[in-house]
């Protein structure tokens, strides 16, 4: 070896190790920090559970312009302080980018290390618009808002007749971003509706469960027709409610895995995913085809397919960063995503806008325990 070649590979070695360890390795690692405990626990092990799905197929199958995914996840139990102290651990361990999120409060804490770091920040489980506004380049989101959740709530049932709407909302940022989802859509209907809208706060353990103390208008009139439930949780609350309303909505996560029970009311929702439960479309075949090769652990539900879907959208990100990707390039790669179908579920990112979807339908969860649409 002569001189220059000498020179040439003592240079190449020092500017390998100047760069981040996600841009040296032959596998890509997230990661997410969720709930594994605590009365929400069962949001962050399906939406991890979905994304482990299909990076294990990923991965058996040769993974994504020859490289692996890797999805390190720690658990946050809902608790925001623990929240950011995750964050901080797996930005410290230079994870190439965060995955699925669960929790607007949790979320809330996460976003500025995020920005301070510069680290995309992938399918946060929460439709805040705090998280959406102002814009942040590295924040995208793949499902709709809660606003646009809870305007077709408003939609659907002021439509029927039912002119009066109660919110009984968790107090935090979850439940106040729902609050505030009502009354923009109360505000956007014509006003000789008659219809109107009073609150009352749940306060209780941030998670969801506990108490169920109401502060405000908590008793509801025999004319009151119209409940928004609002929290992690609403079983906890609904006995101070339910024999004062005549029918209820509830807005509550899809995949904490409660049923109504035999003698339950009929609970309303608002998934904003598509449904998990019948090859009805090419995503949910593509998705239920994966649950079940995963074995008898993985069931069917709306948040192992918002996990799946995450995961799904991230690769296609990946792939279109190409090999050895930068934070940047990631970046790039999914806002170059638009207008585009991943078996029928529509993804439509830009350089000013990244939010994926405004995808909201109606489904049911009968006295059976089951999902209808």
């Amino acid at each position: 070896m002569n001189r220059r070649d000498a020179i040439r590979r003592v240079a190449a070695a020092s500017a390998a190790i100047a760069l981040p360890a996600w841009a040296q390795s032959s596998r890509i690692v997230l990661g997410q920090s969720a709930a594994f405990s605590g009365p929400a626990a069962q949001l962050g092990i399906q939406m991890n559970k979905g994304a482990k799905i299909f990076f294990d197929q990923l991965n058996a199958s040769g993974g994504v312009n020859g490289q692996t995914v890797e999805l390190r996840t720690l658990d946050d139990g809902y608790e925001p302080d623990r929240c950011k102290a995750n964050t901080e651990k797996l930005i410290k361990d230079d994870v190439f980018a965060l995955l699925g999120y669960v929790g607007t409060p949790t979320c809330v804490a996460a976003l500025p290390l995020v920005n301070d770091a510069k680290i995309p920040f992938f399918g946060p489980f929460t439709g805040a618009e705090v998280l959406r506004e102002p814009f942040s380049k590295w924040v995208f989101h793949l499902r709709a808002s809660y606003y646009d959740e809870t305007g077709l709530i408003v939609k659907q049932l002021t439509s029927l007749g039912l002119k009066k709407i109660a919110v009984f909302y968790q107090d935090d940022a979850y439940g106040k971003a729902g609050l505030e989802g009502v009354k923009r859509a109360q505000a956007a209907r014509p006003r000789a509706s008659g219809a109107g809208h009073r609150a009352a706060q749940h306060r209780g353990r941030r998670q969801g469960g506990g108490g169920d103390r109401a502060q405000g208008p908590g008793r509801r009139r025999a004319d009151q027709r119209l409940q928004v439930l609002r929290g992690l949780h609403p079983r906890s609350a609904q006995g101070r409610l339910r024999r004062h309303l005549l029918q209820r909505v509830v807005r509550r996560h899809a995949g904490a895995g409660r049923r109504a029970g035999p003698r339950g009311p009929r609970h309303h929702g608002q998934p904003v995913m598509p449904f998990p439960f019948s090859t009805t479309t090419p995503i949910s075949r593509e998705y239920l085809e994966a649950v079940a090769k995963a074995g008898p652990d993985a069931q069917p539900n709306y948040s192992s397919m918002e996990g799946y879907l995450s995961a799904k959208v991230l690769t296609e990100g990946l792939r279109r960063a190409g090999r050895n990707p930068s934070r940047e390039a990631l970046v790039s790669g999914l806002e170059s995503i638009q207008n585009a179908s991943f078996g029928g579920f529509r993804v439509d990112f830009s350089a000013k806008d990244h939010t994926a979807s405004t995808f909201v339908e109606v489904s049911m969860l009968t006295e059976d325990g089951k999902v209808r649409r």
